[in-house]
């Protein structure tokens, strides 16, 4: 409950509360929670109703409130609540809370790495079918570890910013040599990102069990890939320019301690895993998202059957001693269902183009100029209740000239 007045069936309820990074014009960007479709402007509140920490509510990015650690972040939390609960606390609110509609919001943290992985079987299975079709579609290490490969923070961008298309080279089965141009196959991918807030020292894993310590909290990711350029430069080392060129998150990051009535077994994992992949509080999330490509939905992926947890993840890629900074990002990699309506990438949609879908009328395969895409993410409790993820955005551009 909240003495706030808050759409019926809005994204943000009460019980929600993400943060982000709000600009008005003419001021500096600054730290704001959303409720309904209000932000608290969490800088001004706190002058009136002071908390420890609350220096890094007037910050332009989260990273100064994310390196402050799990106690701050569950007491920052509890200190929302109080403020949207409690109706003695509304002359000290009232005055800060600003329409969605007038702000514009930013990228919420500053990405100092970024990881993507492999997660989902669904995905895995169906790439493997359509890249190597001669053989077994899930390579011998899959099940074992969470596959994944480093990208590039520098190409992280805010929901809202224009994607130009990538030019690189390009090699299709039946041409002899590889040509260079825009990529005629660019693609998305659904996915979920997890924000580290408490960094790790160089030489010390972190534990499955740590993983909250580490993480502050989830924000929706759309891996934007050209196809064409990856299936050429992916043998022997993974993805490169077919990724690097951008990456689109959602600009509120939801935190953990919200996500937890949505959180669900993790499906059995066989073989059973290595001693520092395993234990007893594995979990995935109830999370489901909607494709929008320009405006029509075409898909609607489920996160909770993804093969790894985030924990896993976060234990494989400091297992060899790598440390994890404040605004580190990993991605959950594509998020893919077992029906064909529930795949989250465009290649696995149209099957690598063999089976074009309609959009708007159209029949449609790979992203052309001026296409636009947005994911939209929700959350399920245990109760029944829905935690909005929020959104991410991208329209195509041409290649630069």
């Amino acid at each position: 409950m909240t003495w706030i007045d808050i759409p019926a069936n809005s994204p943000f309820g009460p019980d929600n509360l993400p943060l982000g990074i709000f600009r008005r014009d003419g001021e500096q960007p600054r730290m704001g929670a959303a409720i309904g479709d209000l932000v608290i402007d969490l800088s001004a509140v706190a002058s009136a109703r002071p908390l420890d920490g609350s220096q890094t509510f007037a910050e332009p990015t989260l990273n100064a409130f994310l390196a402050l650690g799990r106690p701050a972040w569950r007491a920052t939390r509890e200190w929302l609540l109080e403020l949207v609960r409690d109706e003695s606390n509304r002359d000290a609110v009232e005055p800060h809370l600003l329409p969605q509609s007038s702000l514009t919001m930013e990228l919420p943290f500053e990405v100092a790495d970024y990881v993507d992985f492999y997660a989902s079987e669904q995905h895995a299975t169906n790439l493997g079918r359509l890249f190597r079709p001669d053989s077994e579609p899930l390579l011998p290490n899959w099940k074992h570890l969470p596959v994944g490969y480093h990208g590039r923070a520098g190409t992280v961008v805010a929901s809202g910013t224009d994607i130009i298309r990538p030019s690189g080279q390009r090699k299709a089965p039946t041409e002899t040599a590889p040509t260079y141009g825009p990529s005629q196959r660019l693609d998305i991918e659904v996915e979920l990102g997890f924000v580290v807030g408490s960094p790790s020292k160089l030489g010390e894993p972190v534990s499955v069990e740590a993983f909250k310590d580490h993480v502050y909290g989830v924000v929706v990711v759309n891996d934007w890939s050209a196809r064409d350029l990856q299936a050429w430069e992916y043998v022997p080392l993974g993805p490169f320019l077919g990724k690097s060129f951008a990456t689109s998150i959602s600009p509120w990051v939801v935190s953990l301690e919200a996500l937890e009535d949505a959180t669900v077994p993790l499906p059995r994992q066989e073989p059973a895993v290595l001693p520092y992949l395993a234990s007893d509080s594995l979990a995935n999330y109830d999370i489901t998202f909607e494709v929008y490509w320009n405006g029509e939905l075409v898909s609607s992926p489920p996160y909770q059957d993804m093969y790894w947890s985030p924990a896993q993840m976060l234990a494989h890629l400091s297992v060899n001693g790598a440390s994890v900074r404040t605004g580190d990002l990993f991605a959950s990699g594509t998020v893919s269902g077992a029906e064909k309506d529930q795949r989250g990438s465009f290649i696995e949609l149209s099957w690598g183009g063999r089976e074009p879908i309609r959009v708007k009328g159209e029949e449609r395969t790979f992203l052309q100029d001026g296409d636009e895409v947005t994911i939209t993410a929700t959350a399920t409790t245990r109760t029944g209740t829905k935690l909005g993820l929020g959104s991410v955005t991208g329209r195509i551009l041409p290649a630069a000239s």
